[in-house]
């Protein structure tokens, strides 16, 4: 069974997708793939309270708990990699999970930890990336999964989606219509990586 270990720090709407998708798409029958556990850094993140509804296992690592980025993420991993009987996941999938990796995590993943950022990338690296397109004057939007590296919002772009920036646009009302997409091509992406192997 290949299993993916989803990582969230808030409402894990991202999340929610994946998991519907999955289960729409057959993918324990039709990939051998299943989402094995949903982890949070923050223990009053809502996704965490769907995830348990939907009989996914959760577990909570506050990241305040640890001296160091480095001592928390070395904790990190080994929770990740507990969930799979392999000694690693198949795919470790960042759904807003807020906060900045460690080169050694990232490297540990190498080539299986994917994120989505709500950006056409390159383009607005980091945060406010909605606001920041508002005040550049651009026409068009949207959100980009893709692998992680130890470079913030960089890696092989795995899928984008584009969204039109429309008259009298907020970030609020720009990152609901950005939100839509994303909830679409994050699934397909991390199908695409299942079937073609990872």
């Amino acid at each position: 069974m290949k299993n993916i270990v989803i990582l969230i720090s808030g409402g894990g709407s991202n999340m929610a997708a994946i998991v519907r998708h999955a289960q729409a798409a057959h993918w324990k029958q039709r990939l051998g793939a299943q989402v094995a556990a949903v982890i949070s850094n923050k223990a009053d993140a809502q996704g965490l309270v769907w995830a348990r509804e939907h009989g996914i296992a959760t577990v909570v690592l506050d990241h305040t708990a640890y001296p160091s980025r480095e001592a928390f993420d070395a904790a990190l991993m080994a929770l990740i990699d507990s969930h799979d009987p392999q000694g690693q996941p198949a795919l470790v999938v960042l759904a807003g999970f807020m906060r900045i990796l460690t080169p050694d995590f990232v490297a540990h993943y190498d080539g299986r930890l994917v994120n989505i950022h709500p950006s056409l990338l390159p383009a607005f690296t980091g945060l406010h990336t909605h606001q920041r397109a508002l005040d550049e004057g651009c026409r068009f939007a949207g959100a980009t999964v893709h692998r992680v590296t130890a470079e913030l919002d960089h890696g092989q772009i795995l899928d984008q989606a584009v969204v039109p920036v429309l008259p009298g646009d907020t970030a609020q009302t720009l990152a609901a219509r950005v939100l839509t997409q994303e909830h679409l091509i994050y699934p397909r992406a991390i199908e695409r990586l299942l079937v073609g192997g990872v």
